[in-house]
């Protein structure tokens, strides 16, 4: 039977530990953002007390979770020691899935890469896909555990609609797969005791431009991603929009071609018929004269445009049009602070000044609109940092659950 206190005293050491639990989640999150960073800077910025940030630290350092990177100098008095989080605590894994290429690449828990892998996509099939996938998966955390310990998560950027429950692409993936939809993970699912994230490439590649790029700092905006087709990526007040059905940013449907009721838009949208590189490069045979050379890829279009050809500079002209035209429409609806154009043709310089004329001729207010810092790596970044989110949540919770069980030790250590 309980003395007389004892539920109280129980009551008071579980209150103890839930502030111990809430200012070690603090400090480690400060680590991770700011670090390297000392003691008396975790306190400034957490405004937690001395004393705590030091129980706090010792407890993080014990765990393995961070360690000390040496002394801070140039200030008055003692030295104070900075600390960062460990390399050793693990690290992340994006894979990016192209139409052209697959792309597998490690990072460490500040985001920096480790290794890297490219292939071109194979051809066979989901499953093949899948079994191409998990080979480069595995060789990268091979390469990349030989230093920094064990892989936390793992991000997918893929093409198409996500189910969001279970990971299965379930339409509109049709560079990848000819059915629209595949399941990238069916082959990885069993073989990684880690969370594997299945996100679409659009929404990662504005993700990526938050996390990494351009879009830092910017609560509202999106990315539109133009090259073999179009789509777009949605960031309202710092969250990804997917929609009801998990196609929000499906721009290649906008009825912006010449005639938006032809049939043949059904499949892929009007607009991406038109501007995306298949259409580029038909309006550009179409249009040739007599003495142009007949294109069959769409940066010789380009190429060309630059040189001065009068056909191909007519159809990159239309092209930023039409790009103008779908980047007002979404001004007028959502109101982004920030517009972010990608891929093989987003990030083309000619369309950027074009682009934003066209927009600007259109609607009173329009956002700010620039060319990816990150270029054809914006998806694989996205897919890190989603990656990296998860991996610190779960370190975080580690940390927490931790500490939980030594008070909850330490309590029952006390009891009679």
């Amino acid at each position: 039977m309980a003395r007389p206190g004892q539920d109280s005293n129980a009551a008071a050491e579980s209150r103890l530990s839930l502030l111990r639990e809430l200012g070690e989640q603090a400090v480690l999150e400060t680590i991770f953002r700011r670090g390297p960073i000392t003691r008396p800077e975790i306190a400034i910025a957490t405004e937690l007390s001395k004393p705590t940030v030091s129980a706090a630290v010792s407890r993080l350092e014990q765990g393995g979770l961070i360690r000390a990177t040496g002394r801070r100098t140039g200030q008055r008095g003692r030295n104070p020691i900075a600390y960062m989080v460990s390399k050793q605590v693990g690290f992340v894994v994006g894979g990016d899935i192209g139409g052209s290429n697959l792309r597998v690449a490690a990072a460490d828990l500040f985001g920096e890469p480790i290794c890297d892998l490219k292939q071109p996509t194979t051809k066979a099939g989901g499953r093949a896909l899948g079994m191409q996938l998990l080979e480069m998966v595995t060789e990268v955390i091979d390469s990349a555990g030989t230093v920094h310990g064990r892989p936390l998560a793992l991000g997918i950027s893929t093409p198409g609609i996500i189910d969001q429950s279970t990971g299965r692409v379930t339409s509109l993936a049709y560079n990848v797969a000819p059915e629209g939809g595949f399941d990238p993970i069916e082959v990885i699912r069993d073989r990684l005791d880690i969370p594997v994230l299945v996100e679409n490439n659009v929404n990662l590649a504005a993700v990526g431009e938050k996390w990494f790029g351009l879009a830092r700092g910017v609560s509202t905006m999106v990315f539109i991603l133009l090259g073999v087709g179009i789509g777009m990526g949605i960031v309202i007040d710092d969250e990804v929009v997917r929609g009801a059905h998990g196609a929000a940013g499906e721009i290649g449907y906008l009825p912006l071609s010449v005639d938006p009721f032809d049939p043949r838009h059904r499949l892929h949208g009007g607009l991406e018929d038109e501007i995306g590189a298949a259409g580029i490069v038909t309006a550009y045979n179409d249009g040739r004269a007599a003495e142009d050379p007949e294109l069959s890829a769409v940066h010789q279009v380009f190429e060309l445009a630059s040189e001065g050809n009068a056909a191909a500079r007519s159809v990159v002209d239309h092209v930023a049009a039409r790009l103008g035209t779908a980047i007002a429409t979404v001004c007028a609806i959502l109101d982004p602070e920030l517009v972010v154009l990608g891929g093989g043709i987003g990030s083309s310089p000619l369309l950027l000044s074009p682009v934003r004329g066209a927009a600007a001729s259109l609607v009173p207010i329009t956002a700010r609109i620039e060319t990816s810092l990150l270029g054809d790596r914006a998806a694989l970044r996205g897919a890190i940092a989603v990656a990296l989110h998860t991996a610190r949540a779960s370190l975080l919770s580690a940390g927490a659950a931790q500490t939980v069980r030594t008070q909850a030790s330490r309590v029952q250590q006390r009891r009679p």
